[in-house]
């Protein structure tokens, strides 16, 4: 892609394009505005470009080749994201892992990526201290724990040998929280990242967008907004760690356009003292996803921050979305949206059989954004599929759901985390919207218990607000009074924090598993 005059519109109505050919052309044509901003460091699209090639050239001088992985497990950092991007002009699939998993997760995920090369910071050097390793790995900010990225590096000038890259191939492959059992690497395809590149024109993305990111680049829920900000010419600043009163700063002195929280990291910024002392008036779009959004916690950023605001609800895995623009539609905040254009979202039962709308049932969708599968898991692929009565390949949430008369899905539940009690089938979310009505609740999580009298019954876990002083018992009398005979919780326990994964989804069965370690229920 050698042409600078075609513009980015002109580059997405191609069928297929990649990341890497959309940065040559942001190089091409504005070779000095800032593409990545770290701290007090700026890296220019001119400068981004060549250290891609730079790296891919080292990947392909020691034999990486296309279709073979690289690793990468780091805080954000300018280094990481020009490895990634490098990784993927190379042809080479980008394996980033959470730091926070444990040494024997790594050293599990290591190996079944078949890294080639693993990149890691000091932080994640320390934790693997005595794990052995059977890659060579390359140190992003000068640890002595291998060689460093200068040192690994091919000469400044070098130019890779020209990579060939179809919609199939893969892109990255992001392992899931584990939350549930060993993580599962999901392939997700050049094809795939394409399609989400392809929709960030409609949400503003382009050359004047400054993209917050305050959640970590090995997160699907960043990488949905850095590759559109990187692809389209924006620029990216980094956070290295969220902190409410840093990300405000940060908006203001960058004069923010676009920026990817979790609910958590909303309703932090948005309870802090100083919040409206702020400027965040260039903010153009917001966007959520990963964690329930409670709809009251929307009406109050639509209330008080600038710029529209759009929930996703999808997976990694890809399949269907659920866009909801809530500045459009302040009267579906209890919704998840409806699904995005050329997504198709069904419902279907226990049995698989396909449901109406206003019935309950698994949400399962199919779209251009779809993962190859999950790696070296063919069983594991094959049981997160549904194909449709006409053959067409679905992908399974796992999250249950109804749609309302105008298309709008309101989101009930993960599947398993339902509980049934005594026959009937209850939902968290329903008791978690009642409770956080309390006066003095701050964040509320509801589980499953096994009970020998209701085969699963509920029970709470509530955060309070600064200066309350209800009790438990206060809580749970309060909002038994308004649940149903059936939905009633057996017990409620107050705690000081919620667990949460490190992108601010809560930890349930952390919470269940708390619970039953300390109570017994009849």
């Amino acid at each position: 892609m050698s042409d600078p005059v075609h513009s980015h519109a002109a580059l997405l109505e191609q069928e297929f394009g990649t990341v890497p050919d959309l940065i040559r052309f942001n190089a091409q044509a504005r070779p000095d505005q800032a593409a990545l901003v770290k701290d007090e460091a700026v890296l220019t699209y001119g400068q981004l470009d060549a250290l891609m090639d730079q790296i891919a050239a080292s990947f392909q001088r020691d034999g990486v080749t296309k279709g073979q992985s690289i690793s990468i497990c780091a805080g954000s950092s300018i280094a990481y994201a020009a490895v990634f991007l490098a990784g993927l002009r190379a042809g080479i699939a980008v394996a980033p892992l959470a730091p926070s998993s444990t040494p024997e997760s790594l050293i599990t995920m290591l190996a079944d990526c078949d890294a080639k090369r693993f990149f890691l910071d000091t932080s994640v050097a320390k934790a693997l201290a005595g794990q052995t390793l059977t890659m060579p790995v390359t140190t992003l900010d000068g640890s002595d724990f291998g060689q460093t990225l200068e040192a690994w590096l091919a000469p400044a000038g070098s130019v890779p040998a020209p990579v060939a890259i179809a919609p199939e191939d893969p892109f990255n492959i992001i392992y899931s929280s584990g939350t549930t059992g060993a993580p599962k690497g999901i392939v997700q395809s050049h094809g795939m990242r394409w399609s989400h590149t392809g929709r960030g024109g409609g949400f503003g993305y382009g050359p004047g967008t400054v993209t917050l990111l305050s959640t970590p680049l090995y997160s699907n829920t960043t990488l949905v907004s850095f590759f559109p900000t990187i692809a389209l010419g924006g620029t990216a600043v980094l956070m290295d760690k969220f902190d409410a009163l840093g990300f405000l700063k940060l908006a203001e002195a960058h004069k923010v356009t676009h920026a990817m929280l979790v609910p958590v990291q909303y309703r932090r910024i948005l309870e802090l003292p100083s919040f409206d002392d702020y400027d965040l008036s260039s903010f153009q779009m917001k966007f959520c996803t990963s964690a329930p959004f409670a709809g009251t916690l929307k009406a109050d950023i639509l209330r008080r921050w600038p710029g529209g605001l759009v929930e996703y609800f999808g997976m990694t895995e890809g399949g269907g979305t659920c866009m909801l623009l809530a500045h459009e539609h302040p009267d579906k905040l209890h919704t998840v949206g409806q699904p995005a254009p050329g997504h198709d979202i069904r419902l279907i039962d226990e049995a698989g059989k396909e449901l109406p709308h206003g019935e309950v049932g698994e949400i399962v969708g199919r779209s251009p954004a779809m993962m190859n599968g999950y790696h070296n898991q063919p069983a594991k692929t094959s049981d997160a599929e549904w194909y449709s009565p006409e053959g067409l390949r679905f992908i399974r949430t796992g999250d249950v759901g109804r749609f309302d008369a105008e298309g709008f899905m309101t989101l009930m539940d993960r599947k398993k985390d339902m509980i049934i009690s005594g026959g009937f089938n209850i939902y968290p979310s329903d008791l978690e919207a009642v409770v956080v009505g309390h006066p003095d609740v701050a964040e509320v999580a509801v589980v499953g218990a096994p009970s020998d009298r209701w085969g699963e019954t509920p029970v709470g876990f509530v955060t309070l607000k600064a200066g309350a002083s209800s009790t438990a018992d206060q809580i749970k009398d309060w909002a038994n009074e308004r649940l149903g005979k059936t939905q009633r919780l057996a017990a409620l326990n107050l705690i000081d924090v919620l667990p949460r994964s490190a992108i601010g989804k809560v930890l349930k069965r952390e919470l269940r598993d708390q619970f039953l370690a300390e109570n017994t229920v009849a």
